[in-house]
């Protein structure tokens, strides 16, 4: 060894090639935290002056490559001055910049994952071999900046400025394949062949069969384009772009401004653009935001796998009541490899149940996700059931039957009584009390609530409540099978609601004393988009369910009467009695038509205003301002009071619920941090202006003490 740290090491052979090896002592992964960045720059410093050198291969010990940057550390340059952060990142440049001029040819051994600042060092190599299994990436506009080591300027000079483009603005992880078609990587070998591949590459140099040098002069000089050439290129980018990316996210517009003007520049001064554009958006609130989430979803990973941590696996599963929602379960569990009965009393529900399950698998099969053959073992793994036949061998149970408290009580009731002793039961309901349903069981340390989102398949949360009386053993359990199905549970304490619904509740209730004032429902969904939400209140009614949300509304004001109950009819009510219960029967606020794709597409009839006309009250005129404040001020305030009730344990799970669970713009952070954001003195001023809509509208005496201290819900 010529240098040997603790996230670093260099061996030189006897042919002379160096091996510099990643390996961060004490972690799973490599990663660029101050340490590997020093030790990296020290051994870079022992290579410069290492005599002979005829090449130099960069390889990890670990399963992956590097990881990217410890957003942990990295977060603290935001916080740095202009000058302070333009040195730290001229102080990476000089370290890639090194590595690119080292007096031999370099190559990167891409044996596992190369994200970000990984795959910076690796575009900083004369070559790149890539295992067959790996994926690189650039995913830093997922963070609200863009890669702040070379990436903006060598990927283009390497894979053409519109390739460069798609890779940093779509911030996706690539496959081996489509790094090796777009030419981002010079080889593509089993794993086990990458530092063997990385060494034949470099013999190739020494035996004159490849010129290393003028592939560097190449990558260094500007590119050359004709104004034309150049327009038509970044013109059509911008436009797909910009529709995808939108307003509140402005990192990847950002990276095709300084792509566009580095691709002209001498390698030196486009690193300097690129410098100039990530401080601007580093400093920015949506880089704070979407870091704050990045770190808040590592956060309750972690709370998750500590509660599940010692639960045996979950081998068998069952669903009870078919559908959709049951059907979506089964699904769900099936495709993640663990087998599951569906059960229901009538066998047209089983068959849709099954229908839905099998129209998942068979998109997975046309999107080229899943083999023909797997999809079938997958589907195989569903078994329907009209009894309990099978039940005595189940490990946990999700009941998903109507959202009736009654009904839910005697199926659950007969289920305990089919499944063994030791077996978890658990509800899938979205508002009902679970130390409520638990009353009538024998068992109720064996029972949770398991709350999933619709469409299952989809969206990545799921509730898991405790009850008065569950144990922590029926919790661990339901964490680790949520785990297994791919899903990011969340514990959360027993309330009306919990925690998901009952923060949605007021923000509809904010949408219906709207509705009385005559406002017009696609104003304020058109607002609401804008502001960032994926649709507006009543299109979310809509897919939710007019009849579903009718009852939640119900359970939400009986639970909490001083400020979700109302007095008459409101918007929701009405369309419920005229048995418009949105998608799911064609109409609700909006008629539904199947599109060409047989999904359901969105149109506004006229006739709705009329069917709307008598719940209106009286006639206010609202300012785009005043629809964003009446939503979002109720959604805060609740949200504030679960974490004070102790029904979410901490800012990061309440926020990662919502943005998880219904859709929180997550360029705000969610609502805490953007209460935080705000400050809660502006918030409560604000509120204070809407104190005569009731008390929805009431910051909580803690939230204003709060604001008193200027204190904050993430704190430093």
């Amino acid at each position: 060894m010529i240098f040997e740290g603790q996230a670093v090491k260099v061996a030189v052979d006897e042919a002379r090639v160096a091996t510099v090896i990643l390996d961060l002592a004490g972690e799973s992964v490599n990663k660029f935290n101050s340490l590997t960045l020093a030790e990296l720059g020290q051994a870079v410093d022992v290579l410069k002056h290492t005599d002979d050198l005829q090449g130099v291969m960069f390889t990890s010990a670990k399963d992956v490559f590097v990881v990217g940057a410890d957003i942990t550390e990295f977060i603290s340059w935001f916080k740095m001055t202009d000058e302070e952060l333009t040195d730290k990142l001229r102080d990476v440049h000089h370290l890639f910049t090194d590595i690119s001029n080292l007096s031999c040819p370099t190559v990167a051994a891409i044996n596992g994952i190369a994200l970000g600042g990984g795959m910076e060092l690796s575009l900083a190599c004369d070559y790149r071999v890539m295992a067959d299994t790996a994926k690189i990436g650039l995913p830093e506009t997922q963070l609200g900046i863009y890669p702040g080591w070379g990436g903006t300027v060598r990927l283009p000079r390497l894979i053409g400025a519109d390739n460069a483009c798609e890779w940093i603005c779509g911030g996706a992880q690539k496959r081996s394949e489509d790094a090796m078609k777009d030419g981002a990587v010079d080889a593509v070998v089993s794993a086990d062949k990458v530092n063997e591949s990385a060494r034949h590459l470099i013999q190739q140099v020494i035996d004159g069969k490849l010129d290393y040098h003028a592939r560097r002069d190449e990558l260094r000089a500007p590119m050359v384009f004709s104004p034309i050439e150049k327009m038509m290129v970044f013109e059509s980018v911008r436009g797909v772009v910009g529709a995808k990316a939108g307003k509140h996210y402005p990192a990847p517009m950002a990276a095709i401004k300084t792509m566009e003007k580095g691709i002209s520049q001498t390698m030196e001064k486009a690193i300097e653009t690129e410098i100039k554009g990530f401080i601007k958006l580093a400093k920015g609130p949506v880089a704070k935001s979407l870091v704050t989430l990045f770190l808040s979803d590592q956060v309750i990973k972690k709370t998750a796998s500590k509660y599940a941590k010692g639960a045996t696996p979950v081998k068998q599963a069952a669903v009870l009541g078919a559908g959709i929602m049951g059907g979506g379960v089964a699904y769900q569990s099936a495709s993640k490899g663990t087998p599951i009965i569906m059960k229901d009393i009538r066998p047209e529900a089983l068959e849709l149940g099954l229908s839905e399950a099998n129209k998942l698998f068979n998109g997975q099969v046309e999107r080229g996700r899943l083999t023909t053959a797997k999809a079938f073992k997958a589907m195989n793994a569903i078994v329907p059931a009209l009894s309990y036949g099978e039940f005595e061998h189940v490990d946990l149970v999700v009941e998903a039957v109507v959202e009736n408290v009654k009904v839910k009580k005697s199926v659950l009731a007969e289920t305990e009584t089919k499944i063994a002793d030791d077996a978890i039961l658990t509800s899938n309901t979205s508002t009902i009390s679970i130390t409520e349903l638990a009353k009538d069981l024998k068992r109720p340390e064996n029972f949770c609530g398991m709350h999933f989102f619709n469409p299952v398949h989809r969206m990545p949360l799921v509730e898991v409540i405790r009850g008065e009386k569950t144990s922590d053993a029926a919790i661990a359990k339901t964490v680790a099978y949520a785990q297994a199905m791919g899903k990011t549970p969340i514990v959360v304490n027993d309330c009306p609601g919990f925690l998901v619904n009952r923060v949605l509740f007021p923000y509809f209730a904010g949408f219906s004393l709207m509705m009385e004032e005559g406002a017009d429902f696609q104003q304020v969904d058109k607002v609401m988009e804008r502001f960032g939400w994926p649709m507006g209140p009543a299109y979310l009614l809509d897919v939710v369910g007019v009849d579903t949300a009718f009852h939640a509304d119900q359970v939400m004001a009986q639970g909490y009467p001083d400020r979700m109950k109302h007095e008459g009819k409101n918007a929701v009510d009405r369309l419920f009695e005229l048995e418009r219960f949105g998608q799911k029967n064609g109409q609700g606020f909006y008629t539904y038509e199947p599109d060409r794709k047989g999904k359901p597409k969105k149109i506004f009839n006229e006739e709705i205003n009329a069917l709307l006309a008598p719940v209106v009250t009286s006639k206010t005129a609202l300012t785009e301002e005043d629809i964003i404040a009446r939503m979002m001020i109720p959604l805060c305030i609740e949200t504030v009071r679960c974490l004070e009730e102790n029904i979410v344990a901490s800012a990061a799970e309440a926020d990662m619920g919502l943005i998880y669970g219904i859709g929180f713009p997550p360029y705000l952070g969610g609502a805490l941090h953007y209460l935080d954001q705000m400050g809660l003195q502006v918030f409560c001023d604000l509120a204070d202006k809407y104190s005569h809509l009731g008390k929805l509208y009431e910051p909580t005496a803690k939230m204003r003490d709060m604001a008193n201290n200027n204190t904050t819900y993430y704190g430093a």
